[in-house]
């Protein structure tokens, strides 16, 4: 297994990256312990890889490169991650199936 992004993902993040005038930057996705579920997501751009981190490439144009450190993607293999834009919510939404029970708002998670 690995991560998905989807188009929107995609999109949002090559978007997000030229707004921040860092095309080649990676997109680093990490979980760290928080939240009121024992777990959180985070996401960050990053200029280089870590040595020991997972990359991933999404996107046929325009190329996403996805870095997650080991020990995050212990909790986020399998994960989709989908960019959602709505009146009451917005900002990328981590689909789980690793998530034994999350949140409603859907920040964090445990296993």
């Amino acid at each position: 297994m690995a991560i998905q992004l989807t188009e929107r993902a995609v999109s949002r993040i090559n978007e997000l990256k030229l707004k921040r005038q860092t095309p080649d930057h990676f997109f680093r996705i990490g979980i760290r312990g928080g939240g009121c579920s024992g777990l959180s997501y985070f996401v960050d751009f990053a200029e280089t890889p870590d040595p020991k981190d997972k990359v991933f490439e999404f996107g046929d144009a325009e190329k996403v490169k996805v870095v997650i450190d080991r020990k995050s993607y212990l909790f986020v293999n399998g994960t989709e991650v989908d960019w959602k834009s709505e009146l009451m919510k917005t900002g990328f939404e981590f689909h789980n199936p690793l998530a034994g029970k999350s949140c409603s708002c859907g920040e964090s998670f445990s296993v």
